[in-house]
């Protein structure tokens, strides 16, 4: 199952505010994208609002990791604070888990002659 992003970044005129705005699915084998984007919108000294209210589906882990990445970036200075909100109620994917199937039997190789 293939889990997709798309992220839209906001930045008001005076460059104060970015909101990152991000949809779709938000994993712990994806969050990883939203940490240069991140980082870069804090070099601006603006404070930064992670949105992930409009995801479809979130894996707590992955909200987890990306606020600790944020953290290890720590409070310096002239960088924006950070903060993220997320959905009040657990977000799954659409289509559920699919069931892991089997590879099928593969004919036996033939022997080797010696």
């Amino acid at each position: 199952m293939k889990h997709t992003m798309s992220v839209l970044v906001q930045v008001d005129l005076d460059a104060t505010h970015v909101r990152v705005l991000v949809t779709g699915c938000l994993t712990e084998a994806n969050q990883h994208v939203l940490h240069p984007v991140i980082g870069r919108a804090r070099t601006l000294g603006a404070a930064v609002h992670v949105d992930l209210d409009s995801v479809r589906h979130l894996q707590p882990a992955a909200a987890t990791q990306l606020r600790a990445a944020v953290d290890h970036e720590g409070a310096s200075p002239g960088l924006g604070a950070v903060r993220i909100s997320v959905p009040t109620e657990p977000r799954t994917h659409p289509l559920g888990e699919l069931p892991v199937r089997p590879l099928p039997d593969s004919a036996p190789l033939p022997a080797l002659a010696a």
